[in-house]
């Protein structure tokens, strides 16, 4: 029964001293580390290799949760596959140890309580969206040009005979983008690229 501990941080920035020291300090067998890579990222090789060395038995130790993952979904489906290969968990920081009854329950609590939150903040962003919608406001990213300068850049290219691309650098968007503001638009031109 060994215990593997796993380390990250996000940027370049910050340094791994503090984990590395806390998981030393209780007699990790091995440890694996990411290095710049956020905890959304489902790439993380330090974690995969921590995974692949795990069996029956052992424990996985992390600093913080939030070094685990920053995604609940993520955490929760991660315990979940730990659970069932029979391989505990302990977070030092929040003191979860699965290994316990006590510690199971304290992370399911914990979990629900961060799903809770995140479903009220999704709620509230999606009733700010509908409020704003109602008043009048266009929601999304601004438009790349307005009626005059899309009705302008067709007109250039399909009367003038300008390339999209001379005419996309022109207004600062990108080729694609235009294609798709006049395609919006119900109009058709027939340019080179």
């Amino acid at each position: 029964m060994k215990r593997i501990g796993y380390a990250r941080v996000s940027t370049e920035d910050q340094k791994l001293d503090l984990q590395l020291h806390a998981l030393r300090n209780v007699k990790c067998d091995q440890i694996f580390t990411d290095f710049g890579i956020s905890g959304s990222s489902t790439d993380r090789p330090g974690l995969q290799k921590a995974l692949d060395s795990l069996k029956r038995g052992d424990t996985l130790v992390v600093w913080r949760l939030d070094r685990l993952g920053r995604s609940l979904i993520q955490l929760v489906q991660l315990m979940d596959e730990l659970g069932k290969r029979g391989i505990d968990f302990y977070s030092l920081t929040e003191n979860i140890d699965t290994g316990s009854s006590g510690g199971r329950l304290l992370f399911h609590m914990i979990a629900a309580l961060s799903e809770f939150e995140r479903t009220l903040i999704s709620e509230r962003t999606r009733a700010g969206m509908a409020a704003a919608k109602l008043n009048g406001r266009r929601l999304g990213r601004p438009r790349g040009l307005n009626d005059q300068q899309l009705h302008e850049a067709i007109v250039a290219i399909g009367e003038g005979g300008e390339s999209i691309g001379d005419v996309a650098s022109r207004y600062q968007v990108t080729p694609r983008s235009l294609r798709r503001m006049i395609r919006l638009a119900g109009k058709t031109v027939n340019s080179r690229a």
